[in-house]
């Protein structure tokens, strides 16, 4: 009997039935719960349910954005896109009441293009443009008594009252005070992604397990840098945890030089990298170290690091100071100019901005926004439909391509609203109203944060959640329309991610973030090999080289599984990204090397330019 191998599934299948694993966020499950539920029960008993309707829209998209994080970090996720999504409920009301059909279909198209474009910059942004358009298709499609100014301001009590339950309710699990219980987990996690890369080294996991750590360090960089009222941190313990965050840095370049070398090490090598971890968990002190392992160059840089480490766990904390002290009997290194940038990290300053916007990758993903909002109105207005903005809206949350690659979206998206559709159809015919919608409305925000990992289901709990809202307004349920009109907005959105068009080079956003993560690299070889003893501006060139590269990574592994048509325009961009981390990696290893000995190694020298010749062929 002959056995067959069963052929793999096509990538863009693959990807529509793959989902986010890990433990359920209970805390931001409460939140969602108690978010928009209570709104709308508010307003029955007010008298105004179209107003309760208003307000738990804000909540439900501010739910959508409220990710784990630090508090001070949900302030701008959460904040931003709600403040735009006010303005664009203010501003579809209006253009919808003075505008006839064919200026709405060239308002909404050149809205689209802004909105696509801005989503370019980065993930606020993203959500910023996204809350933009669906709250002017919300506007201008919805029929309420509210006034445009009213509108704005239910949409922005409903985000706002999310934001204080983010702010007010403990997070569950977190030892340490609870002010920095995001702050602090993230830096945990960071010091736990060090020492499994530490454990990995010589073996095939090195390579996923140092992704994890520049993961590890974006989130931790995220959530220690969210918005604050001072320039500096502002207690005891935030600068202690902004002194931990910065003391992994030489452990992370240490690892990484070890992962490099590709020697197994023994299990005390990390040892102390995990101890530091739950030290950081607990708020308490580190306690002793394992003695060091000085046998090669890495090794003395991850002991190094390990002594300057616990300084930093368990030394006094002085306001400003990102130095290291002395400890008895030991020579540790003052790392100098650490202060000037204690998150290491150079500010996006609105000219980068403005040139993501218009670079590429914005004009591309805005072209394609504008003519799928543009025509998504047209068809809802031929349609003659009241409730038109669902076309619309749905196309919009199609075409963003951070949900997946375009068939996987356009897939889970028409499965998720025809199972919340026949789900709500179901529970509406046998619960009681307006009890039972507004059960169905406390129950949706409360599955939110948990369906947010496959798009399928969490187009099945909005699906699920504004039709209950829709009913709690007095209109009758439209189940049925609603499958329609997004299988429509699923063939507009299919057509338009298809068609050619008048940008240079398809496949923009791959591009853009390749060639800005190589600018990255380049950047970094050259401040490592001249020798520099910055090691503060050292890190953040090593922080902005892997940073760019884990998204051009994700920008590659989203277009590798599109469709076959759109895949070949990106094909070889992963090679491309093979060997800039080959090079990000082999400069770590060269500059802890340099660090030890005082010159570049010949074999490190011989590897880069190898890795250079490469990238430039």
């Amino acid at each position: 009997m002959v056995r067959t191998t069963p052929r793999p599934l096509p990538p863009w299948l693959g990807h529509a039935l793959r989902a986010q694993r890990g433990p359920v966020p209970w805390s931001a499950v409460v939140r969602g719960a108690l978010a928009a539920g209570p709104l709308v029960v508010a307003a029955l008993l007010a008298g105004r349910p179209s107003a309760g309707v208003l307000a738990a829209l804000g909540a439900m998209l501010a739910g959508i954005n409220d990710r784990p994080g630090s508090r001070r970090a949900a302030v701008s996720r959460i904040g931003v896109p709600a403040l735009v999504g006010a303005g664009g409920l203010a501003l579809g009301t209006w253009v919808g009441a003075l505008a006839g059909p064919a200026a709405l279909i060239g308002v909404f198209a050149v809205l689209g293009f802004a909105g696509g474009a801005v989503s370019a910059v980065g993930p606020v942004a993203s959500a910023c443009g996204t809350q933009l358009l669906v709250a002017v298709a919300i506007g201008a499609g919805m029929p309420l008594p509210e006034a445009g100014w009213q509108r704005a301001l239910l949409f922005l009590a409903g985000a706002g009252w999310l934001l204080v339950l983010r702010s007010v309710l403990p997070s569950p699990g977190g030892a340490g005070a609870y002010r920095f219980d995001g702050e602090r987990a993230a830096v945990a996690q960071v010091y736990a992604a060090v020492a499994g890369l530490v454990d990995a080294a010589g073996t095939p996991r090195a390579t996923a397990h140092r992704a994890a750590l520049t993961a590890a360090l974006d989130h931790a960089q995220d959530a220690l840098s969210g918005p604050r009222l001072r320039r500096f941190a502002g207690s005891r313990e935030e600068r202690r945890l902004h002194a931990q965050y910065a003391a992994a840095l030489p452990l992370a370049e240490a690892a990484t030089a070890l992962a490099w070398a590709g020697s197994p090490l023994p299990a005390r090598a990390s040892e102390g990298l995990w101890r530091l971890a739950d030290a950081v968990r607990s708020a308490q002190p580190c306690g002793s170290l394992p003695a060091p392992a000085r046998s090669d160059a890495a090794l003395r840089a991850l002991d190094e690091a390990l002594l300057h480490a616990a300084v930093a766990f368990d030394g006094p904390v002085r306001d400003h100071d990102r130095s290291t002290r002395a400890v008895p009997n030991v020579r540790v290194r003052t790392w100098r100019g650490a202060g000037a940038k204690p998150l290491h990290a150079r500010p996006r300053t609105p000219v980068t901005a403005l040139r993501r916007a218009v670079g590429p990758a914005g004009r591309e993903y805005g072209i394609r926004v504008a003519l799928c909002f543009g025509a998504g109105v047209a068809v809802a207005q031929f349609l003659h439909n009241a409730h038109w903005y669902w076309l619309p809206a749905t196309a919009v949350f199609l075409v963003k391509p951070d949900l997946g690659p375009l068939a996987s979206r356009v897939l889970c998206r028409a499965l998720g609203t025809v199972a919340g559709a026949a789900l709500f159809a179901g529970l509406a015919a046998l619960l009681p109203s307006p009890a039972g919608p507004v059960a169905l409305v406390a129950l949706g925000g409360a599955l939110i944060p948990v369906a947010t990992r496959h798009f399928a289901a969490q187009t099945a709990v909005v699906t699920v959640f504004v039709l209950s809202l829709v009913m709690v307004g007095g209109e009758p349920q439209m189940a049925l329309a609603r499958i329609g009109e997004t299988l429509l907005a699923c063939a507009i959105v299919l057509c338009v991610g298809h068609l050619p068009l008048p940008v240079p080079g398809r496949g923009g956003a791959v591009r853009t973030r390749l060639t800005t993560a190589g600018e990255a690299a380049h950047a970094y070889v050259l401040h490592v090999l001249s020798g520099s003893d910055d090691r503060a501006g050292r890190w953040t060139l090593r922080r902005e080289a892997y940073r760019a590269l884990a998204e051009a990574r994700t920008a590659i592994d989203l277009a590798a599984a599109e469709l076959p048509a759109l895949a070949r325009h990106t094909a070889g961009t992963e090679d491309v990204a093979v060997t800039l981390e080959a090079l990000v990696d082999t400069t770590t290893s060269c500059a802890v090397h340099l660090d030890d000995t005082g010159r570049v190694p010949e074999q490190h020298a011989e590897r880069i330019d190898a890795l250079l010749a490469e990238l430039a062929a």
